[in-house]
């Protein structure tokens, strides 16, 4: 599949060719961020740190809240992959820092091994020295010691040539178990297609941000159908990963869901059609996933209204749990019922937090029914949230990146310290 690239200097994208020429400007990285992410992972890469010639920190931290991401440029510390990875990203891309010393501090599947190759030998200081290192004797060195690798082949890099495939395939068979991401000249739809039968990831800058390639053609590269209409089933999730109903996609549909960020399908009766265009239960498109045989589309939607003809939330009825509760509190702070409970919480803040300690409190008594006050005190906790516009999303996100934290802090109360 597709891994999109950002390079970052002075707080903007740019692309380089061979790591050097400016080729273009491409904006406000989080913006970017906010376009590529559609795709799964994206790879962001502090220029000016890898140049030592300061860094976007700043920047990169607040990206790696808003969606997946590898970080890369300028890691040389074990800490400094340790402090990524507690902020959230994904993996870090290790370049010239990597050795098996570095390594075996880190877990090994959240963490990439860059190497940078000039016709089959690793370079290093910006590209521009020789090692004498062979490219393949390199990744069987750290293929156990890390979860995968990103090949860049130097004299390909920005120049939308079109990459080494006899070189993947190589490298491909000397990773082992580890991933493999390809990256340098890749330009074409039928390469992202050739890499990924092969086993590897397609890491694209240049051809996107030119518009020689199109994201969604991107994706739907890999994709194979054994339907005579060469349909992809595709499965709608919500935020959550609840799933909503199931659609058809059609290579041009995926181009426009991708390119609008809305849920776009193929009807087997009208062709192209948009999801709520009439009924207003409209989608916004969040991420496109395809499954591990390439025959099927998940698409994580943020759905306005129900996703079911009848109205209902799913095509199987309505949802359950925390999410429709959010929904629900989310409705009555804007109909404002009379008489209703929740809106006198909505209303006075003060109430809220005084049912909040409460029930902490009657959670931690000795006889408590834990599962009725663990309810009221989700409840309190998802009415304050709501009305400080703070989604249950955001709250799981949170609780994501603080369960793949690395380093943990001892759970001590605050009162002893």
């Amino acid at each position: 599949m597709i891994v999109p690239s950002i390079d970052i200097v002075d707080g903007g994208t740019v692309q380089l060719i061979g790591g050097e020429e400016k080729a273009l400007d491409a904006g406000d990285p989080t913006e970017v961020l906010d376009r590529f992410s559609v795709a799964g992972e994206v790879a962001v890469v502090d220029i000016d740190a890898a140049r030592g010639e300061g860094d976007n920190r700043d920047l990169l931290l607040d990206l790696c809240q808003r969606a997946p991401i590898r970080v890369g440029g300028g890691i040389r510390t074990q800490e400094q992959a340790l402090d990524w990875l507690d902020a959230g990203a994904e993996k870090v891309v290790i370049g010239t820092a990597a050795d098996e010393e570095f390594l075996s501090a880190l877990p090994p599947e959240r963490v990439i091994v860059a190497l940078d190759a000039r016709h089959g030998e690793v370079v290093t200081h910006g590209w521009r020295r020789g090692t004498g290192r062979e490219l393949v004797d390199s990744i069987t060195r750290f293929r156990d010691l890390c979860g995968g690798f990103l090949v860049t082949f130097v004299e390909r890099e920005g120049r939308l040539g079109g990459t080494d495939l006899e070189m993947a395939n190589r490298v491909v068979a000397a990773s082992g178990s580890a991933s493999m991401t390809i990256a340098g000249g890749i330009t074409e739809a039928n390469e992202i297609a050739t890499l990924d039968r092969i086993g590897a990831d397609a890491q694209v800058g240049m051809a996107l941000y030119t518009g020689r390639l199109s994201l969604g053609d991107a994706l739907a590269a890999p994709l194979q159908s054994d339907r005579s209409d060469g349909l992809w089933p595709t499965v709608v999730v919500d935020e959550h990963g609840v799933a909503l109903g199931m659609a058809w996609s059609s290579r041009e549909s995926l181009g426009q869901a991708v390119a609008t960020r809305r849920g776009v399908y193929h009807s087997r009766k009208r062709g192209i059609w948009v999801k709520g265009e009439t009924s207003g239960a409209t989608q916004e498109l969040i991420r496109v996933d395809a499954d591990c045989d390439r025959d099927t589309l998940r698409f994580t939607v943020r759905q306005r209204e129900g996703f079911c003809h009848r109205g209902t939330r799913t095509c199987w009825g309505e949802d359950r749990g925390l999410a429709r509760l959010e929904r629900r509190l989310a409705s009555i702070g804007t109909e404002r019922p009379e008489g209703s409970n929740t809106v006198r919480l909505f209303d006075d803040p003060t109430l809220v937090d005084t049912k909040l300690l409460e029930e902490a409190g009657e959670l931690t008594s000795p006889n408590a029914d834990i599962a009725a006050e663990a309810a009221d005190l989700l409840y309190f906790a998802l009415v304050k949230s709501v009305a400080a516009g703070i989604s249950l999303e955001e709250i799981e996100r949170i609780l994501e990146v603080r369960e793949r934290r690395v380093r943990r802090r001892p759970m001590e109360s605050k009162e002893s310290k």
